[in-house]
């Protein structure tokens, strides 16, 4: 197993699961939240912080502020007074490539694809899901949402944060088919058998990439 495998997701979708899954029958790790400590800690930030911005949207006219400090690192008088979200970014930007070095893994979200786009050795996989089944999964996963509607409200504001966050900092859109190697409705399978539908991809990528 040589393949880092990045993981966009839908809410309630099933893309940790997943992911988590994958990476147990290829015996390798799946950072998620994990990837939260991992940046604290190389980057100096607390966790409470990064957890707090993690993956939401900023203002778009900081990008540029955002892409020539990344040039000179953390180091730089610009870095000082960067809003707190895209210290943020770069932190876990830094963190993914240094999981990227250390071997193969999964890492979902975090717009992990794109930090990993000079990669020769990445799969970047897309989970969607029917609604029906997504809105099933996040009331399963918090008792407090008493009803269907206040579980799609969840899931319509989680998907719109993450497509704002990631349409930001990547070159490409969140959701669409061309941004990524597969995409796959997890609905259609079920989570076991989109899980050995995904080793087999990876398995014949590798495969390709042998020869």
């Amino acid at each position: 197993m040589e393949t880092i495998i990045t993981i966009g997701r839908e809410f309630g979708s099933g893309g940790r699961e997943i992911g988590e899954q994958v990476a147990d029958r290829f015996g390798i790790k799946c950072y998620d939240k994990e990837l939260i400590a991992r940046a604290a800690k190389e980057s100096g930030f607390c966790e409470e912080m990064i957890e707090t911005h993690d993956e939401r949207p900023t203002n778009s006219f900081m990008y540029n502020l955002v892409m020539d400090t990344y040039s000179f690192g953390y180091n730089s008088s610009s870095f000082v007074d960067m809003p707190i979200s895209h210290k943020v970014f770069l932190a876990q930007f830094d963190a993914i490539k240094n999981l990227a070095k250390e071997g193969p893994c999964i890492i979902v979200g975090r717009c992990a694809d794109y930090a990993l786009s000079d990669y020769p050795n990445v799969v970047n996989l897309f989970i969607t899901g029917n609604e029906k089944d997504k809105i099933a999964r996040i009331r399963a996963r918090f008792a407090d949402l008493t009803s269907d509607e206040k579980a799609r409200d969840m899931m319509v504001k989680k998907d719109k944060q993450r497509r704002s966050y990631y349409n930001y900092y990547s070159s490409k859109k969140w959701g669409h088919c061309d941004s990524y190697d597969l995409t796959i409705n997890s609905s259609i399978l079920g989570i076991e058998d989109t899980v050995n539908f995904i080793v087999d991809f990876v398995n014949k990528f590798e495969a390709s990439k042998r020869g």
